[in-house]
């Protein structure tokens, strides 16, 4: 057991409907590690972060055999009207739960993110128009970034008749395949080649499918048609067909919030029947980055109990889809099982923007500014603008251009051809950083979540950077 400043008291936790869950669970940890007997007062509201110490006081009951109270860490500011209706210490607890065991002496609770339930079907579109060479090379680039079935998608209307040869060639590299497509004659032999489901059946080859011998994924005629979609699943389960519903989601525009509540009402009319959700109509047809709706479409899976979803990489700003769909099932799994929000888990989907930015004020501006006497300039931003620190001065504005002429302007020393570029080059990351709101730290990339490119650095300042505030020193 780890030593406590509260080992042995009785504390009384506060918080919301929402929160309760989690901290319920991180309770128990806390009476293990830390030898301390908790109770839990669940308050009336369902976000604690909107409690306040006047509304908190108002409903607490603070029970007699009680040590200590702690209130959610949002409520930060004046404890008084607590402190006065309260026989015993309050304090203000961290605002992440997770962090609370640091508060008793020991390490935040990790939150594991190996665990995932949905799994990624990864389309290689219109592959009847690929090289085989291509198909295998697009199916590796799938596999690696999370994907655990590579779909072979077809071209409607037509029969290739060389998908036997692609399927096995991906089964006999270790693949799990399906097939896309609604043609018999195109599906029976990637089937006898290897491929382990069907992408789609319907009323018009459910016949057929009946003698695959593979799991299907059942989808409606028409979206909205659910007469038929009732009639092809209750035909195949008939005769033993293993299958999957999709009820398919629509464009924003077509649907999109009716399709949603059809995968609601599907999930309520088959509670039990495994489920997929083809991603790619929202993810490919919006005109907006892919990382965030995949985000959000794993959500609603991994709430409805959807066990696989199938997406493509076609368009620029989706393709990175797989990997985004495989971070993103982790994350809604560790919230969905854990009952905490999906936040300060793993930043690798936040790609604008950084999760938090750490800027100089103008007291340590100027600070340095006095400090730095050697002309390897120093690049800051800050306030919404550039700064350009060195031989003791510095020079400060939006545009970059305008900041390197007042740098010549004003004599600028150790300005060759390549330390020029340097700056150019630097400037031009700060700049992005500053129109953006991400965090700038000289001689290190860009932090793009898993998009993030690490560089080499080319250094000039001569002396090391602290790599945890980004101080030039």
């Amino acid at each position: 057991m780890n030593q406590s400043p509260f080992q042995g008291e009785r504390v009384l936790f506060v918080t919301g409907r929402l929160a309760e869950p989690a901290l319920r669970r991180i309770a128990r940890t806390l009476e293990k590690d830390f030898g301390v007997t908790t109770a839990i007062q669940v308050l009336p509201i369902s976000v604690a972060a909107l409690m306040t110490p006047e509304w908190i006081a108002r409903h607490l009951d603070v029970p007699d055999h009680c040590d200590r109270v702690i209130i959610p860490g949002y409520c930060d500011g004046d404890l008084s009207p607590l402190r006065a209706i309260a026989p015993v210490p309050v304090v203000a607890g961290p605002r992440d739960l997770r962090r609370l065991p640091e508060l008793f002496g020991g390490e935040s609770e990790p939150v594991p993110l190996d665990d995932w339930s949905i799994e990624i079907i990864a389309e290689i579109n219109e592959a009847p128009r690929l090289e085989i060479d291509t198909i295998i090379r697009l199916a590796e680039k799938y596999r690696g970034d999370g994907a655990d079935v590579i779909d072979v998608g077809c071209l409607p209307g037509a029969v290739w008749n060389e998908v036997a040869t692609a399927v096995g060639e991906l089964v006999s590299r270790g693949f799990r395949v399906s097939i896309d497509s609604l043609q018999p004659a195109e599906i029976r032999p990637a089937v006898e080649a290897g491929a382990e489901l069907v992408l789609s059946v319907n009323a018009s080859n459910r016949r057929a499918a009946a003698d695959w011998n593979c799991e299907v994924v059942v989808i409606p005629d028409m979206p909205d048609n659910w007469l038929q979609m009732s009639e092809t699943v209750e035909y195949l389960a008939a005769r033993g067909v293993s299958l999957r519903i999709d009820p398919i989601l629509e464009p924003v525009g077509f649907g999109f919030a009716a399709s949603l509540a059809r995968y609601m009402e599907a999930r309520r009319v088959w509670p039990d029947a495994p489920m997929m959700m083809g991603i790619g109509n929202l993810t490919e047809l919006s005109d907006v980055d892919s990382a965030g709706v995949n985000f959000l479409l794993l959500a609603i899976c991994e709430e409805l109990r959807i066990g696989s979803v199938l997406t493509t990489e076609v368009i620029n700003w989706a393709r990175t889809s797989v990997r985004e769909c495989d971070i993103a099932r982790r994350l809604v799994r560790a919230a969905v099982h854990g009952k905490t929000p999906p936040k300060n888990l793993d930043d690798r989907l936040v790609c604008l923007r950084d999760p938090r930015l750490v800027e100089f004020s103008e007291e340590e501006l100027a600070e340095l500014a006095r400090e730095i006497r050697d002309h390897n300039y120093r690049i800051a931003v800050s306030g919404g603008q550039l700064h350009l620190l060195g031989g003791g001065e510095r020079w400060s504005d939006k545009d970059a251009f305008a900041l390197f002429e007042s740098l010549l302007k004003d004599g600028g020393k150790n300005m060759d051809a390549s330390h020029a570029f340097y700056l150019g080059y630097e400037m031009c990351k700060a700049t992005i950083a500053r129109q953006l709101g991400k965090q700038y730290e000289q001689d290190e990339a860009l932090r793009w979540g898993h998009l993030t490119v690490d560089e080499v650095s080319h250094c000039r300042l001569g002396r090391k950077r602290s790599r945890r505030s980004g101080r030039p020193t």
